[in-house]
């Protein structure tokens, strides 16, 4: 086990868990699930050369179906005016949007069945990285629902399906590889079905720099006395991680110092279109989205996604989360704005990050 804190470039960071994206490997058939085929592009370090590796590591990636309404009528025969697949899921989506402001960024993630092939092409074509794991099991299909007439989008969510556990132990062995050359590292996303609770935690354990989690639950829990450097729920997935509701701002902000006192030592929780808070052991903040018009929404699915990206990239360059969370919301503003989730136009974002309001509130 690695131990909790290092030292890196003259910093004291937190053992953590990682994501990133690398150049796209699969095995064939038979393969040693360590091994690596022939990338068809130079690597992401060598083609970014000089920039941190932002690492995001995932087990539930999806190949995701966006179907585009006038207008949706449930119990009917509905026609669709658009539809779009693609690869997507939190872990591809944060590796994506940590690309697009400019990180060198590697995915490891699993992927299997017959929409495999087809992800490796839509990541390629984007000029993505990702370091793939093999495994049995399709990977999931998820079904995005936009009603373009009420302003309403439903999101149709596959869970993951389970992996064996010599899959599982590949899936560790190639994150620890990725992990020890990474600069940050993001771990995300639910676990498939029948993954233990602790997987997680033996990512982390396998992890020597500073770390983003973004998922929840009994996983995340196990996790805290490692001291991740970010825990990033949104305000439900804390509510079921503790299970009880979080109704008001104050028993928000006891579940967060709950995070603290076990072992994080930072803390950003999101809450859909509302306030993004912040704490410290000892401090609280509240940021401010920007705002924009209903109308002007394409799809909101992945801006969470799209802020776990830009906090890994401000961490990487040796800023602050508070920082971290500006570009994050304006990432997310951008995100919003357009129909793939994350594959958005940074131009301007940077920028725009600097008029997020943010304030002490404790």
């Amino acid at each position: 086990m690695f131990c909790n804190r290092f030292t890196r470039a003259g910093k004291l960071w937190p053992v953590s868990e990682g994501f990133a994206f690398l150049d796209e490997r699969v095995l064939p058939a038979g393969a040693d699930q360590d091994s690596r085929s022939p990338s068809r592009r130079r690597p992401a370090w060598e083609t970014t050369k000089g920039k941190s590796v932002i690492l995001c590591a995932g087990l539930t990636p999806a190949w995701q179906q966006v179907a585009v309404f006038d207008a949706f009528r449930h119990g009917e025969v509905n026609r669709a005016r658009e539809v779009h697949w693609f690869a997507s899921g939190k872990v591809i989506n944060a590796a994506i949007a940590a690309c697009r402001l400019g990180a060198k960024a590697l995915a490891v993630a699993p992927g299997g069945g017959p929409s495999f092939p087809l992800m490796r092409h839509d990541l390629d074509q984007l000029g993505l990285d990702v370091r793939w794991v093999p495994v049995e099991a399709p990977t999931r299909v998820c079904t995005t629902i936009i009603d373009r007439g009420a302003h309403k989008i439903t999101e149709l969510v596959e869970n993951g399906r389970p992996l064996a556990p010599e899959e599982l132990d590949a899936f560790r062995r190639a994150y620890a590889e990725e992990a020890a050359r990474a600069e940050v590292a993001v771990l995300i996303g639910s676990l498939p079905l029948g993954t233990p609770p602790s997987c997680y935690r033996d990512l982390l354990e396998r992890t020597p720099c500073p770390a983003v989690l973004d998922f929840r639950g009994e996983g995340l829990l196990g996790c805290l006395d490692l001291q991740p450097y970010v825990v990033k729920p949104n305000r439900e997935e804390l509510a079921q991680t503790f299970g009880r509701p979080l109704s008001t701002d104050e028993g928000l902000w006891e579940a967060m110092r709950s995070l603290h006192r076990r072992g994080a030592q930072w803390v950003v929780v999101t809450q859909g279109g509302g306030p993004v808070w912040i704490t410290t052991a000892t401090s609280v903040w509240r940021a401010y989205p920007i705002p924009v018009a209903p109308q002007d929404v394409v799809n909101p699915i992945g801006c969470g996604d799209a802020l776990a990206g830009a906090l890994a990239c401000a961490i990487a360059e040796g800023r602050d989360p508070l920082e971290g969370v500006r570009l994050g919301l304006a990432a997310a503003h951008a995100n919003l704005r357009q129909l793939f989730p994350c594959r958005f136009n940074a131009d301007g974002v940077r920028h725009q990050a600097q008029s997020v309001r943010l304030e002490q509130v404790a």
